[in-house]
């Protein structure tokens, strides 16, 4: 399991484009399983800043993903930038 520490809100534009790619699914699958149209969608994955928790939250579980926060420094280790997934 990888991984990938969040600073700004477009590190997590980036990212959740990059787990709904490496899922396989398409911007109007994760769409219609979140409840939402695909331009809606598409809204909120290019500005993440805007994404409220719960349904950040919800989105998260669609991709398969979870969401941990710790503080710096922990027994994680010391934070880097976020990184892309692999391609899958």
């Amino acid at each position: 399991m990888s991984d990938y520490h969040l600073r700004t809100a477009e590190q997590l534009s980036i990212l959740l484009q990059a787990f709904r790619k490496e899922s396989g699914l398409t911007q109007s699958e994760v769409a219609l399983r979140l409840g939402v149209t695909q331009q809606t969608y598409s809204t909120l994955e290019r500005n993440a800043e805007n994404v409220g928790v719960g349904r950040l939250l919800k989105l998260l579980g669609i991709l398969g993903v979870e969401l941990v926060l710790s503080k710096p420094g922990n027994a994680t280790g010391t934070p880097t930038d976020a990184r892309q997934p692999e391609p899958g």
